[in-house]
This record gives structure tokens, sequence and C-alpha cells, in this order.
């Protein structure tokens, strides 16, 4: 069964700790400062590879976490870096943010890598801090936290051309024949539930792979039968072989349905060059039919019989020179705004006071939170560094303007501390 759709999370790693130590060894008994920084956290990347044809490993939605930087330690040496986490999937996945429906990217090409999610930083140990005026620093930064949120996948298929038509129109078989595929067949509608995909050959050794795709049926574009499934992966496909076939009453009618199907759906499939094949012409009323069909069509179909191999060298021989003449063309999401958020930013204040409830008030802002990334509380030093950090931006007259007075609590993220004048 093809999975080509699935939710995670991915989670970067946290930048390690910047340490807090000094020198001190037999030779010398009351050092400088000498805490090493901490090491980075590990990305996230997302890499395409031929070797999947599917999303069937991520259908759980498991978490997907790059490791942590190590704190650093003495004797200035940094901690090591968390190793990145390469996730592989599918040629023609989709990586999309759930949180806004952002695209993330189109992973087309075999190899191509996508950086995800940052690993944070490592913290600078009290070593960096060491100054003139500051000989004994006596605080270390935190590492910065990484980023996690959750990706929706979407995976649709690589395909040169593309098989479409009814249910039982003949399109596994004929992919049975002109590749190595082994696609199941039978006599009866929906045979294939999912799309497969197979490969020919030029004479000259140029590849071409072909998607088998699931039948339509009237109604598709809205989600009725196996249609999206068809559609989504159809949209890669730069030219489209229409098997209609002859064994069955009115394929003009069954013709025109599967094209509305086309428009309904947008992305311009309509657009895409066509090959109008008339199918199971082995079938005793086929030769009738198919007069019928071209005079409506107003030109002639490919005559196609996949048990006698007639029209198969035409066929692929006008599939191949359109696909070598027909440029990609975009997908769905690229020329609307389905995976594209666009809003009206404002300014971030760096600081701003809040009063929740009696005698509590709660600073956040921009400044707030970027300072708490990179805090700690370890040390009463630490403390302090980052309470005159919070300074620059009048912390103590926005308190005031607010109506602290003394005793009352004030919170900054994770840090509680009561007021004095």
């Amino acid at each position: 069964m093809l999975i080509d759709h699935a939710l995670i999370e991915v989670a970067s790693g946290r930048g390690g700790d910047g340490a807090v130590s000094f020198l001190h060894d037999k030779n010398t008994e009351y050092g400088g400062p000498d805490g090493g920084n901490g090491g980075r956290g590990g990305h996230v990347y997302f890499r395409a590879t031929h070797n999947l044809n599917n999303l069937y490993r991520f259908r759980h939605g498991k978490l997907f976490r790059a490791e942590d930087g190590k704190k650093g330690g003495k004797k200035n040496m940094n901690g090591l870096q968390g190793a990145d986490l390469y996730v592989d999937v599918p040629l023609g996945t989709l990586l999309i943010r759930e949180s806004d429906h952002f695209l993330l990217g189109d992973l087309k090409e075999e190899g191509e890598i996508l950086l995800v999610a940052k690993g944070g930083r490592g913290g600078r140990g009290n070593a960096s801090f060491k100054s003139s005026r500051r000989r004994i620093p006596r605080f270390a930064e935190g590492g910065e936290p990484g980023e996690r949120f959750r990706i929706l996948l979407e995976l649709k298929s690589i395909a040169d051309i593309g098989l479409i038509g009814f249910p039982n129109a003949g399109k596994s078989t004929f992919l049975n024949v002109v590749s190595r595929a082994n696609v199941e067949t039978g006599d009866y509608p929906f045979t294939t539930i999912s799309p497969n995909l197979g490969t020919f050959y030029s004479d000259e050794g140029k590849r071409y792979i072909v998607a088998d795709l699931p039948g339509l049926i009237e109604g598709a574009s809205e989600g009725k039968g196996l249609g999206l499934a068809f559609l989504r992966h159809a949209e890669r496909c730069r030219v489209l072989l229409h098997l209609v076939s002859m064994s069955e009453d009115n394929p003009y009618e069954r013709y025109k349905i599967i094209r509305e199907e086309l428009m309904k759906y947008g992305a311009h499939l309509e657009d895409r060059p066509e090959v109008v094949i008339a199918s199971k012409m082995d079938d005793e009323f086929a030769e009738a039919r198919k007069k019928e069909f071209d005079a409506k069509l107003g030109f002639a179909s490919f005559p196609l019989s996949s048990y006698t191999r007639q029209g198969i060298d035409e066929i692929l021989s006008k599939a191949r020179y359109l696909a070598d003449v027909t440029p990609s063309f975009p997908l769905k999401e690229e020329e609307t705004s389905a995976y594209q958020i666009y809003e009206f930013k404002e300014e971030e204040t760096p600081l701003l006071v809040k009063k929740d409830k009696a005698h509590e008030y709660h600073v956040e802002g921009k400044a707030v939170t970027e300072l708490l990334k990179r805090a700690s509380f370890v040390t009463e030093e630490g403390i302090q560094r980052f309470l005159k950090a919070l300074e620059r931006y009048d912390l103590d007259a926005k308190l005031k303007e607010a109506g602290v007075a003394p005793g009352d609590t004030v919170i900054i993220g994770s840090f509680v501390s009561t007021y004095y004048e």
C-alpha cells in the first residue's frame, strides 16, 4: 500500500551550556577562568533518495530528534557538537510546516538536502567573559534551545509520463508490457489502488519513468473514488497518456468526463500534452467504436492492444518526443497561496510589563525572550548579569509605571524574584 501522506515531528538539538571553571593545578593555585564553550546542537536535515518510493516509515508520526550539544569543560575545553540528523525521504516529497502550512521545500533530485531545523548555539564559558575590568567572571551562558515543530510530508511521485483513464481501461497491462513492472491486473474496476511506477528506455539508452495511476470516476476532483490519490501524483507528469477503452459503450463520453475532472482539479493538468489512446482494440466491436470515437474527437487516436502489441512502438515514440520537448509544470502549491502565508507583522516590543493579578507582574517581550535563551541562573553573578542586561530597556521604570511596589513578585520567564527599591 502506498503511503503518500504523513505527519511527523522534528526537533533539533539544544546547545550545550558553557562551563564555569577556574584553573587550579599543582603549579597554579589561583588561576584565572578556564571554562570552555558548549557545543552546538545538531541540525535536522531531510535528504531525497531513490531508494524509497513511499512514506511508509513515517506512518506513525514519530519524532525525529538531533543530538544535543555537550557542555563545555575545564581548561578551555569546548563541548562536543551534537550529531546532525539526516532523514531520508522519497524523491518528490514536499515538506510543509503544520502550524502555518508554509512550504519548507520540495525534494526532487537524488541526494538533494534541505536544512529543516537548526540546532541551538552553545553557551559561552566563563573564560570568554574575562576582561581587564572583569577578572574573575563566575558565570557562563546557557545553550540555546533547538527548534521543535511538526511537518506534513506529502509525496507527489516523480514521473515523466502518466497513464490516465477510467478504471479497467488497460493502463496496468500497458505498463507491464512496456516496462519491467509487475502490476496486478484484472477484469474488474480499481485493480490499481495506488500509483505504480515503471521505466522504459529509448534506443539511445535514455530512461523514462511511467506512472500507472489509479482510475478516475466522475467526481474524482472532489475526492470520489480514488481520484485525489491519482490527481496528486499526476501533477509532476509532463505528458499524459489517456487510455479510453474500446470495449465499453460511449467511449467519447468517458473521455470527456476525465478531461472535465482534470480541469476541475487545477494545476493546469488539462494543459499538459496528451496522447489519446484507443485501448483494448482486440475487442469484437472495437474498430466500429474507434471510428465513431475519432469522429467526435476531431483527430485520430492511437490504437492499442497490449495483448497483440498493436500500436506500442508508435505510442512510445510519441510519448518520448513529448517528454523531451515539454518543460516541467509548476505544482499546484507553487501557483496558489495554499502553502504560503502573507501576514502583516507589527514591530515587536522589546520589553513589556503586565500586571496579571494583585502584587504579581510579568515581564515579556522580544528582548526578554532572547536573553532567556542564554541566561544562566546557576550563580548569583549570572543572575545579576541577566538583570543588568534588562536595565538597558528601562526595566525599573516600566515596573514603576505599571504600579509595582516593594515586596511584589516579578516573573521573567522561569525566573521569579521579589521587587525592592
